[in-house]
């Protein structure tokens, strides 16, 4: 048994992901603005926590949690995004502030909160995208989404860098389409090849075994393009 802490866990894949650990004997704290989907589960090893990753107020509830209920932190996955689907030309100033708080700065506070409270082993999963990838297609619209998520695989290399000799390992997936709410904002219409589960049990299993063969890295998880 493990303790894991996923962000952006309301919809999508963070949603089926905290599912995923709970229903297999992990105890797991699932972090949304909004928790009523996970609330709605009434599962007993699972704990639905509001936070909002854009206020760096709000993280202290993870810390009090963290501190009050558990001893130390296993793995750390950061799924919770922000996409605005605008022309470069429509994006505002706030636009890319909003998406960058939630997709790189929202990561990094949290990953900084709980670094503290993790040991040799730990293993901290950072979603990323295609779009994030270098050389990788690109898309209109996009701009800050997929800028943000490039930024995000840097970050993680960096700390894969910092912290090796902690026994901390570092990851990154940059996930191509799968059939959530978010990739409807980005490409509305489309039908994606995998759904939220089926990409969530990839992500359980990777972030379980991942960090014994893997620190540093980015894989490109897609079989598609978008």
């Amino acid at each position: 048994m493990k303790n894991i802490i996923i962000t952006g866990t309301s919809r999508g894949i963070g949603f089926a992901l905290a599912q995923h650990f709970a229903k297999n004997g992990h105890n797991v704290l699932a972090i949304s603005r909004n928790t009523a989907t996970i609330d709605n589960l009434n599962l007993s090893n699972i704990t639905a926590l509001s936070v909002d990753l854009s206020e760096s107020s709000d993280l202290k509830k993870v810390s009090d949690f963290v501190n009050s209920k558990w001893d130390h932190v296993d793995i750390v996955v950061n799924n919770a995004g922000m996409l605005i689907n605008k022309p470069f030309s429509e994006l505002t100033e706030k636009d890319f502030i909003d998406v960058y708080k939630v997709n790189v700065f929202g990561v990094a506070a949290i990953t900084k909160l709980l670094i503290p409270f993790m040991q040799s082993g730990g293993h901290v999963v950072t979603m990323s995208s295609m779009g994030g990838i270098q050389g990788s297609m690109k898309f209109p619209g996009l701009a800050a989404y997929s800028s943000a998520k490039g930024a995000v695989i840097t970050l993680s290399e960096v700390l894969a860098e910092e912290y090796k000799e902690s026994g901390i390992a570092f990851n990154v997936l940059a996930i191509g389409a799968v059939q959530t709410e978010m990739l409807e904002e980005a490409f509305p219409g489309y039908q994606a090849p995998l759904s939220a589960p089926q990409m969530a049990d990839y992500v359980y299993n990777f972030a379980l075994t991942g960090n014994q063969f893997y620190n540093g890295k980015v894989l490109q998880v897609s079989n598609s393009t978008p």
